[in-house]
């Protein structure tokens, strides 16, 4: 187990529940970006120091996600989206503050589950960040298609620059897709529309037209 993965885990939940009431900017990195960076390395520390782990431990620690998830789910569907300055401001009721506590009761009880089953790297605190972070992808699964619903911006990131949630969640979804796009109508191209043929001989061309024949002018 990583020892900085806890502390920092309630680092984040700290400044997560300041800004959540406190009420913050929505940006689309903070929204989509920065959850997957953390579930992505809490996943990877989870078989960090030799620690490998089981069956057992990937079955708790896929239920206690699936919960991390809901409870995530039900922070963003009580996120209250509000325009301010012609961007988008997320900001929580004091009422959805219980949703911490519910998601630290409910490691809690499937850290005991684990340790009955001997899931040791589930009962450990190893998949605390991660957890968090699938947590945090869930309030963002139910925020983003609400924030796009608004028909307002999201705020342009710390560096000025707008992060198109559009373009980045269609290049995830749709890439292969696009990318064989153009080859397909690259193969239609020619059989909807044939390029006209050469006349084989002046008489198809009209032979009357500037020697005086019938069809001259």
């Amino acid at each position: 187990m990583n020892l900085l993965q806890v502390p920092a885990a309630i680092v984040i939940v700290i400044l997560v529940i300041v800004r959540q009431l406190r009420g913050e900017p929505l940006r689309g990195k903070r929204l989509i970006l920065l959850p997957a960076v953390i579930t992505v390395v809490g996943f990877i520390g989870l078989g960090e120091h030799g620690h490998h782990p089981a069956t057992a431990d990937y079955a708790c620690i896929v239920i206690d996600a699936v919960i991390a998830a809901g409870i995530g789910a039900a922070q963003g569907a009580l996120l209250r989206l509000e325009p301010h300055e012609g961007v988008l401001w997320t900001r929580m009721p004091v009422r959805g503050l219980w949703l911490w506590p519910a998601l630290v009761v409910s490691r809690v009880g499937m850290t005991v589950v684990a340790v009955t089953l001997d899931a040791h790297v589930a009962g450990s605190t190893a998949p605390v960040l991660f957890l968090l972070g699938v947590n945090r992808l869930g309030q963002g699964a139910v925020v983003t298609p609400r924030a796009l619903a608004s028909g307002v911006p999201f705020a342009p990131e710390k560096d000025g620059r707008p992060f198109d949630v559009r373009d980045a969640l269609a290049g995830v979804v749709g890439g292969a897709a696009a990318d064989r796009r153009p080859a397909q109508y690259a193969t239609r191209h020619p059989a909807q529309h044939p390029a006209p043929t050469a006349p084989r001989n002046a008489s198809e061309h009209g032979s009357g037209y500037g020697r005086g024949g019938r069809g001259s002018c």
